[in-house]
């Protein structure tokens, strides 16, 4: 059951592997919590899913991931109704739990450059990521779609990457100066050597000549955020923030940030509007004289 559903969002929706992934742990974790109950998804009431979701609380699961299994059951049982594998939704009376506002973590331009600058450049190794940091930085990219960039993707003319996101919509996005520079460089010299005398498609490469992982991208930017002494919280994700935060410093919309960063919902841009204010709160308290 919980295979043809994500078989119907795949199809039907064109979801992302990683959260196809997230729905089948949700549905799996539940669905055998059940058995060990002789209950079924099909055939379990709304007071079971509150009980799991009591035991879950207990356990100390955090607010944040109730709220995503409510999202995965919810979608689950909308998919049961529609191909009449039941009549009712038994979530729909569970209240999602209160999120507090998410905030980003982001670096200041001054430890972006520090970050940019840790890298050795005449190294392979450091040429790639010095190149992937750059484009990171100057272009907004998840962490998925930097890692899994093709060389078909890219008009290095033009100056613009075409990426495949969420729900497999597609933006094309403009490549700073900076971050050209670093690709150009990166393909001529680092990429060659990477890939020896095998072919790939994937822009970045690893040491084995084949397509970057998220996890050795994390662990890249821990290494160099260590050696530029950057002692923040940092997350895979942090470039991608600083480059929204930035850009909001810099005069960027709101409707443009959205489309450079591909979110399909304005409400999901606007938290770095609370990023870039506070920002500048504390540059008024700090240097203004009644501040």
């Amino acid at each position: 059951m919980i295979e043809r559903f994500i078989d119907y969002l795949w199809v039907e929706q064109g979801l992302s592997d990683n959260t196809l992934a997230s729905y089948r742990t949700d549905l799996s974790l539940f669905e055998k919590w059940l058995q060990q109950k002789d209950l079924s998804l099909e055939h379990c009431s709304t007071q079971n899913i509150q009980k799991f979701l009591s035991e879950r609380f207990k356990q100390g699961v955090s607010a944040r991931s109730t709220a995503r299994f409510l999202s995965s059951l919810k979608r689950f049982y909308g998919f049961c109704i529609l191909y009449g594998i039941r009549k009712d939704d038994p979530s729909v009376q569970v209240k999602p739990p209160k999120l507090a506002r998410s905030i980003p973590h982001t670096l200041t331009e001054t430890d972006v450059l520090d970050l940019l600058n840790a890298p050795k450049k005449d190294d392979v190794i450091g040429c790639r990521d010095f190149a992937m940091l750059e484009l990171m930085y100057g272009s907004g990219l998840r962490v998925s779609e930097l890692v899994t960039l093709e060389l078909s993707q890219m008009s290095l003319v033009q100056g613009v990457v075409r990426v495949i996101g969420k729900g497999n919509k597609e933006r094309l996005i403009p490549i700073g100066e900076a971050a050209l520079d670093a690709i150009q460089a990166y393909i001529k010299t680092a990429r060659l050597s990477l890939l020896g005398n095998q072919s790939a498609n994937a822009v970045f490469l690893s040491t084995r000549g084949q397509a970057m992982t998220r996890q050795t991208f994390w662990h890249r930017i821990k290494v160099y955020a260590k050696q530029a002494g950057i002692k923040k919280h940092l997350s895979p994700h942090t470039l991608r923030h600083a480059f929204a935060t930035h850009l909001l410093n810099h005069g960027a919309d709101l409707r443009t940030l959205q489309l450079l960063l591909g979110h399909s919902d304005l409400s999901t841009t606007q938290i770095y509007t609370y990023v870039a204010k506070e920002r500048l709160k504390n540059m008024h308290q700090a240097h203004h004289p009644r501040g």
